[in-house]
């Protein structure tokens, strides 16, 4: 499955977000996810099956628990595929960040005019 169509479902977007916080358990990402979609338990389950086998979650037994974890493989061949677009917005936003910094610059000159010389 290719990562967009993984990431195309707002449930396993929600839970990879959820994931961002910290680790999580199986458990707890149920709850979550079962109350804000109204799925059941197995849909969740088939979820999280998605993220696991499709590099974007990890997950590791303790005890009785399975915690999931974010892994970045998956989100590593959304970058890539982003990485040839970031041409068309980087430049865009140099020049956004150089005009922010002249209005400052302008914003900081004007507040010295206004004050006038120390008196």
């Amino acid at each position: 499955m290719h990562a967009f169509d993984v990431l195309g479902d707002p449930v396993r977007r929600r839970v990879l977000e959820l994931l961002t916080e910290g680790e999580r358990s199986a458990g707890e990402l149920t709850e979550t996810v079962r109350r804000e979609f109204d799925i059941s338990q197995p849909a969740v389950s088939a979820h999280l099956r998605v993220l696991r086998e499709n590099g974007f979650a990890t997950v590791r037994a303790e005890g009785s628990r399975r915690l999931y974890a974010v892994d970045t493989t998956g989100l590593e061949e959304v970058d890539a595929w982003i990485t040839q677009f970031r041409s068309f917005w980087t430049g865009r936003l140099q020049a956004l960040g150089t005009e922010l910094a002249r209005g400052r610059r302008a914003g900081r000159r004007a507040g010295e005019d206004d004050a006038g010389p120390p008196g």
